[in-house]
């Protein structure tokens, strides 16, 4: 079995007076990233209905320092352990810690590397990428009519979500109905507005003629829309997508400015972390994967998310 979906598992799982007491401690990649402050939040929300403790970190987007917040969880004989992983390619040491000390470890969002085969004691909670860039791009597919320059604007190169979504969009580009489109460039924008706004002035200035960005997630989207916009380029000439539906990608959405996201639901990631946490803590074997889904989003169907 693939996995089990966020629904299926919170119909298995141990009555919330179980988890008074629960003491977690939470490595998040960042806490200066719009979406992983939704993700945050559903955590922290999770916690308060279940009568868990959170211990809060932030790893700042340093390898090192999540491991050594994670040794510190053990150290301080936390119940269970939730990593929003800065590098999923890094996240082996920290499972076997986990495993060594005998800690449930649940892994959020950002998968672990071999996600689909993790020891006994760890799990991930998260939403299948594969779906994301597909959804993403068949939809620019659609709205060029099958063929166009692209360019792509990627999370880092180390993120397994990144490199999901980028091989997603190549593969949406080789099917037939979509042949006819080409990528130009692909440009590392660190998930960042600010990066997504420099890589595509520095696109406009180089004079690359260009039909749609395809970005990894809604802020480097954000950012390629205020470059456009600042050089005088009508919105409705460019196609723009990103991932991740944020409250300022739906924005941009409501503004004519973003064509299309994805949405992934953060918050009930953080959920469901939380409880798969304490279901551990309380002795439970969960599924190794456990998928939210993603659900596309356009100006089509924008009022079922603001």
């Amino acid at each position: 079995m693939k996995g089990l979906t966020a629904m299926a598992l919170v119909l298995g799982l141990s009555a919330p007076a179980l988890a008074g007491g629960t003491r977690i401690g939470v490595s998040m990649t960042s806490f200066d990233n719009p979406f992983l402050t939704i993700l945050l939040n559903g955590i922290k929300q999770q916690a308060a209905q279940d009568g868990a403790e959170l211990i809060l970190e932030d790893a700042q987007l340093d390898v090192a320092r999540q491991q050594n917040q994670v040794q510190n969880f053990i150290a301080n004989g936390v119940d269970a352990i939730i990593v929003n992983a800065v590098d999923g390619a890094a996240t082996p040491a920290m499972t076997q810690m986990a495993i060594q000390a005998g800690v449930p470890l649940v892994y959020v969002n950002h998968p672990p590397i071999g996600h689909e085969a993790l020891p006994k004691g760890t799990s991930f909670v998260g939403s299948d990428e594969v779906e994301s860039g597909t959804m993403q791009t068949r939809e620019v597919c659609r709205m060029l009519g099958g063929k166009g320059n692209v360019m792509v604007l990627m999370g880092p190169l180390e993120n397994e979500a990144s490199a999901i979504r980028t091989r997603d969009i190549e593969e949406v580009i080789a099917t037939p109905e979509c042949s006819g489109m080409t990528i130009v460039d692909r440009q590392v924008g660190n998930w960042n507005r600010t990066q997504g706004q420099d890589i595509t002035t520095n696109w406009l200035s180089s004079g690359i003629a260009f039909d749609a960005i395809i970005s990894n997630n809604d802020e480097m989207a954000i950012g390629a829309i205020q470059s456009l916009k600042a050089a005088g380029v009508a919105m409705d000439k460019v196609v723009v997508a990103g991932i991740d539906a944020t409250p300022d990608g739906l924005s941009a959405m409501r503004a004519g400015d973003l064509d299309v996201t994805v949405y992934q639901n953060a918050t009930r990631q953080g959920e469901v972390a939380v409880q798969t946490a304490i279901a551990m803590a309380g002795g439970e074997t969960p599924e190794r994967n456990i998928w939210v889904p993603f659900e596309p989003v356009t100006p089509e169907n924008l009022s079922n998310y603001e």
